[in-house]
């Protein structure tokens, strides 16, 4: 090796003002424009209209009824098949809808329940990782912003449970990860909406019914809930209603509704409140 680095150091320099020859070569600005039958590469001009890739550009914070608050981030939105025609988006969200860094064990050593399955079963949107499409399909194609259509969401996510037991088992309130598919959709009316005093920043306003189902293989769930006797399949129906109007405001309520409830014992109805975010 020592032998070599003289001999770098000298080939340095050289490297360098070759590099600045290269350079050099380049017509300049003048020479462009007085040259007309010069063309350059696409390309060069291209890469400077390229828009920068949508990472962890958009989420939403949840508040339940129940005092949960579920905050999650949208890492990125693909769109899977031909450009211009047929695709399907897919979007991978990552969140703290089930915090399996809490602790389920109270001071005085009685387990916490995992009613916080309860909430999360019906909403497409929870989970540890979310990996789904959604998407709306209006029955009439217009540049109106009063139409209506059906919507769909399906997908695949990982959600959190807590070992149940004795308190003195060492196992007990531990975090369980298992799979859970889900899918709804409904029928979606929206009209336009906007600031009395900005006319020009027209948004949405938006009514939604969907229908609810999730699945999640029965011995999965028994690997935290040993006593359990289900079939894995859960459902439900939606009634939503919300506004998005860029810079300005971007919410939603929802109140949830059971037609096949979990076997956990909870009694409160589901309501869920929804902010927006986007960092665009």
């Amino acid at each position: 090796m020592k032998p070599l680095l003289p001999i770098l150091l000298w080939l340095w320099p050289c490297l360098a003002i070759a590099q600045v020859k290269e350079v050099s070569s380049f017509p300049k600005k003048d020479s462009i424009k007085a040259n007309s039958n010069l063309s350059l590469p696409k390309d060069s001009f291209s890469k400077a209209s390229v828009p920068k890739p949508e990472i962890f550009t958009s989420g939403f914070i949840d508040i339940i009824n129940n005092g949960q608050v579920n905050a999650s981030a949208r890492f990125i939105r693909l769109f899977i098949g031909e450009p211009g025609k047929l695709s399907i988006p897919l979007s991978f969200y990552s969140g703290v809808s089930a915090n399996n860094f809490q602790n389920q064990t109270g001071a005085n050593g009685l387990l916490r329940s995992n009613d916080h399955l309860v909430t999360q079963y019906i909403n497409p949107l929870s989970g540890l990782i979310n990996i789904s499409s959604d998407g709306n399909v209006f029955f009439k194609k217009t540049e109106k912003a009063t139409k209506a259509g059906w919507l769909y969401h399906f997908g695949e996510r990982v959600m959190t449970g807590f070992k149940t037991g004795q308190a003195n088992n060492p196992q007990t309130g531990k975090p369980v990860n298992f799979l859970n598919s889900f899918a709804s959709s409904g029928l979606y009316f929206q009209t336009g909406a906007w600031e009395r005093t900005n006319s020009k920043n027209v948004g949405v306003c938006w009514l939604a019914m969907r229908y609810h189902i999730c699945y999640t293989n029965p011995q999965q769930i028994r690997s935290f809930l040993p006593d359990i006797s289900t079939n894995g399949v859960y459902m439900g129906y939606s009634m939503a209603f919300g506004v998005e109007i860029n810079n300005l405001v971007n919410l939603k309520v929802i109140y949830y509704k059971y037609t096949k409830e979990p076997e956990i014992d909870y009694s409160l109805p589901i309501y869920q409140f929804s902010f927006n975010y986007s960092l665009k």
